[in-house]
């Protein structure tokens, strides 16, 4: 097959793939209206739960250190969470659910991403989204970078396994 051909081919094939996948995907969901945090990466805005995507806060029981002293780095979280969402009228936008169908969105507020200002300001870490404002985060040490901390999906991990067993 000459060059041309093949290079042909594997352009109708690319296009192809890329028609596809947006014929599959779900149509966002836009809401907007006030919110409210539940926790820090969750928010409840007309009734509706949702998540905040690629991001992952502490759980509200949380405890990390710093400075040799243990805080409530879930509380923390859910407070930089709430002050965010009360800057104004938020606009979220998803199309997926989670396990627990709460919607995963990306949430703005004046223009700002909201899930990047928390990952940026080292309440939450960064997760399948934010790598960079985790790694300025980080290189400040700002928030959880400023001391230890476990990651919540570890710190999840472990409070399952630890659990007492029901009969």
């Amino acid at each position: 097959m000459p060059r041309s051909a093949f290079l042909a081919a594997l352009g109708v094939l690319a296009l192809s793939l890329v028609v596809l996948g947006m014929i599959g995907r779900a149509p966002d969901e836009v809401i907007n209206g006030n919110a409210h945090a539940l926790d820090g990466d969750s928010l409840v805005m007309n009734n509706r739960e949702m998540r905040l995507s690629g991001l992952d806060a502490p759980e509200s029981r949380q405890i990390c250190e710093a400075d040799g002293k243990e805080y409530p780095c879930g509380r923390r979280a859910t407070i930089a969470l709430r002050r965010a969402l009360e800057r104004g009228a938020v606009t979220c936008l998803g199309s997926e659910t989670d396990r627990y169908g709460r919607l995963l969105v990306v949430c703005r507020s004046q223009g700002r991403d909201i899930g990047a200002e928390l990952v940026r300001a080292g309440m939450a870490v960064s997760y399948g989204a934010y790598a960079n404002e985790e790694a300025e985060a980080k290189r400040d040490g700002r928030g959880l970078w400023a001391g230890r901390f476990e990651r919540p999906e570890a710190y999840r991990r472990r409070q399952r396994e630890t659990a007492p067993k029901t009969p």
